[in-house]
């Protein structure tokens, strides 16, 4: 049975029945649709009367009827404010100009001056201009995932205000020189563009916005402003009739509805503009509900997924509030419902953000990441948890947020449109730099002293398929100072490098516990969970720095077992224990992994490691157990793909993966004890027992026995003291 077969069946037990009688509807059409020229998807947006094309740009300069974001006035505003950033911006659009474009991280690419948008220089491939439902593209010999952020045209806001800034026609020529290669080489339906309705709704909000930019540029002629019209239209049409539902309506469909929104409203002469936006909205509202969960966190365990999410609710909810007065035919009140729930996953999604990064903490990392952006109008190349703050708190006000957050270009256009007088004075604000406990989206975050430590007890993702979470039920991270120590390794890849995809949403290069070298969850494909694992939390106690929850993924196994983790880090040691109990019969190999960020070396030591930042102590790791156990490292290993860190979608770098590896029947204890230093003697000699009911570890610090019982049979009954070393110890 062929790969892609198999991949299919999979697929297909993942579904219900309803959703198997949808697919299998959209699959005949596909079978018998082909694509189609400008002119006819003109007509079937029009009719047969041909609009008055220098009617409706007259319409468009004067933004009658429709909400602005980009113009003139604005933009000799933000230049005065911040000239650095929009210099920046000019750069960028110069770069554009001269076909250089650096796309996720593979190296800068030459499109050239006249491109070819089906052709991928990096792989040396042009993608076929055929039927767009028809090109597999995950057997392709290229990465799509860059052909279509090339297609997506996130650059033409960039050149709308390198022109706004300047007033350079070089900027709006090159704009609309690419809009009209690209109209003349993709039509309706054919080429990998149009593969699938999110490519359509992201293209069209980089569009929308870039052509309302550059409406009073000489160069947008009626004749040219129809067929982006047309093209904005089309791609709306697409974005709904095409909207990915079921298992599928994930971080996708939020792109297909804003790119819907966004084109009805800036477009409100487009007839079916008033019943697009005002479903748009309604299922907007709907799903901002279901994918910002009510403690803020986002339901596809992806902070990447979470950010880009939000991002484009934000940019419905701006170009709402900027609309002077409702279209004809439809009263102000038409939508209120749907903008303020949309307001409000915006509000909660950014205070779990920003209790997430605190003061000073750095980037949370967990579930994929592959860098997108919902609209690009900054010159950075990845979206930072603190930029993003700065947009939200933008849009919605909090000075919580603001405090968590950073400016960018897009959060001076956003706070420029919206009249907000900018972000709020930095106080000291509650909830913000404390511990905090998201139960929806399950982690917990424990501070002391400059320490974050978390740890994952959420599912490994969102709907039937997870496509987006990673095997890492109750893994722990932690960050001192603002240095992260331990942490997620990233994505690496989606469809350049097969192996290191599967490898970078294992179990086995979380930190967390691998057992038999199984994944917790399993895998059916690179997008496609096929078993979840599931956590059961115990207890979280904020105040004592305890956390106690399992998981059954490895019920599954012949023998089965149960990781049950606990964290213990109250807020008064530095240390923190993680004491992991696998629980159940047979023999089994359990694996307990900590990535470590590449800026970190390590040293070897009898029963651990240490490790080091710039030739300084950083953090002790000592394991113990009570089976037969050994450390191990590995770092930057090409063969097995384990070692490496992550920051962008089809990039890395060698960082080390140290541990240890534990052999035993089952029930059987490991224990691992993380000392951050701060110039303090190093901790040693770490020694676990179990009695079938209590768990005890205990090493010496310096001059001093630390102890830590664990009662199994009790939640969350986990106590760490200490005394001084005594004669019995020696």
């Amino acid at each position: 049975m062929s790969t892609h077969l198999v991949w299919y069946l999979r697929r297909l037990r993942t579904m219900g029945g309803q959703e198997i009688l949808w697919r299998a509807v959209r699959f005949a059409q596909h079978l018998v649709v082909r694509p189609v020229t400008w002119r006819s998807a003109r007509s079937s947006l029009f009719g047969r009367e041909v609009p008055d094309w220098d009617s409706l740009l007259r319409r468009f300069r004067n933004s009658t009827g429709r909400p602005v974001l980009l113009d003139r006035t604005r933009a000799e505003l933000i230049a005065a404010a911040d000239p650095e950033a929009a210099t920046a911006v000019v750069a960028a659009a110069e770069r554009i100009r001269k076909g250089d474009v650096r796309l996720l991280g593979y190296p800068s690419a030459s499109i050239g001056t006249t491109v070819d948008w089906n052709y991928d220089p990096l792989a040396g491939m042009r993608w076929p201009d055929t039927n767009s439902e028809r090109i597999d593209h995950r057997t392709a010999a290229g990465d799509p995932k860059w052909i279509w952020e090339l297609n997506r045209l996130q650059h033409l806001p960039l050149l709308a205000q390198a022109w706004l800034f300047t007033g350079e026609d070089r900027f709006a020529d090159t704009a609309f020189d690419h809009l009209d290669s690209w109209i003349e080489q993709q039509p309706p339906g054919s080429g990998i563009a149009w593969r699938g309705a999110f490519e359509c709704g992201i293209r069209a909000i980089s569009v929308g916005v870039a052509l309302q930019g550059l409406r009073d540029a000489p160069g947008l002629t009626a004749e040219r402003y129809g067929k982006i019209v047309t093209l904005l239209g089309e791609s709306a049409r697409r974005c709904w009739a095409q909207r990915s539902l079921f298992s599928s309506a994930n971080n996708h469909l939020i792109g297909e509805l804003t790119g819907l929104a966004v084109a009805a409203m800036l477009l409100p002469e487009l007839p079916s503009a008033a019943r697009w936006e005002d479903d748009a909205l309604d299922a907007l509202a709907e799903h901002a509900d279901r994918q910002i969960l009510p403690d803020g966190s986002g339901a596809e365990q992806s902070i990447a997924y979470q950010l880009s999410t939000v991002e484009l609710l934000a940019i419905v909810y701006v170009l709402r509030a900027l609309r002077a007065e409702p279209p004809a035919g439809r009263s102000a009140a038409t939508g209120e419902s749907a903008q303020h729930r949309i307001g409000a996953a915006i509000g909660r999604s950014s205070r779990y953000l920003a209790m997430l990064v605190g003061d000073a903490d750095p980037q949370p990392r967990y579930g994929d990441d592959d860098g997108g952006f919902a609209l690009r109008l900054g010159s950075e190349q990845i979206r930072t948890v603190r930029e993003h703050l700065g947009i939200t708190e933008a849009v919605v006000p909090d000075r919580a947020v603001a405090r968590a957050a950073t400016s960018t270009m897009t959060s001076a256009w956003l706070r420029t449109a919206l009249g907000n007088d900018g972000m709020g004075l930095p106080i000291d604000v509650p909830g913000l730099g404390v511990s905090g406990y998201a139960p929806d989206g399950g982690l917990a975050v424990l501070r002391a002293d400059g320490r974050r430590v978390t740890m994952d007890v959420g599912p490994l993702g969102y709907l039937s398929i997870a496509a987006h979470g990673h095997a890492d039920a109750l893994a722990v991270t932690l960050a001192v100072d603002g240095v992260e120590l331990i942490g997620d390794p990233g994505t690496a890849s989606y469809y350049g490098y097969p192996n290191q995809r599967a490898v970078h949403r294992s179990t086995r290069v979380h930190p967390t516990v691998t057992v038999d070298d199984l994944d917790q969850s399993v895998a059916g494909g690179p997008f496609l969970w096929t078993v979840h694992a599931e956590v059961r939390v115990r207890s979280v106690d904020l105040t004592r720095g305890l956390v106690d929850a399992e998981h059954d993924g490895y019920r599954r196994l012949a023998d089965p077992v149960v990781h049950r983790r606990w964290l213990v880090a109250p807020p008064e040691r530095r240390e923190l224990v993680i004491v992991d109990l696998v629980s159940g019969s047979g023999t089994h190999s359990a694996q307990v992994s900590w990535p470590l960020h590449p800026a970190l070396d390590i040293r070897p030591v009898d029963g651990g490691h240490i490790v080091t930042h710039h030739g300084h102590t950083a953090l002790t790791a000592l394991y113990a157990a009570t089976a037969p156990l050994a450390r191990n490292e590995i770092r930057g290993d090409e063969r097995s793909d384990l070692g490496w860190w992550s920051e962008r979608l089809e990039a890395r770098e060698p960082s080390w993966l140290i541990g240890a590896r534990c052999c035993g029947t089952a029930p059987f204890v490991v224990v691992t004890v993380l000392d951050p230093h701060h110039g303090v003697t190093p901790i040693r000699e770490l020694r676990v027992k179990w009695t079938g009911t209590e768990i005890r570890a205990q090493w010496l610090d310096g001059g001093t026995v630390r102890t830590v019982v664990v009662d199994t049979l009790r939640d969350g009954a986990a106590e760490l003291s200490h005394r001084e070393i005594s004669n019995r110890d020696l």
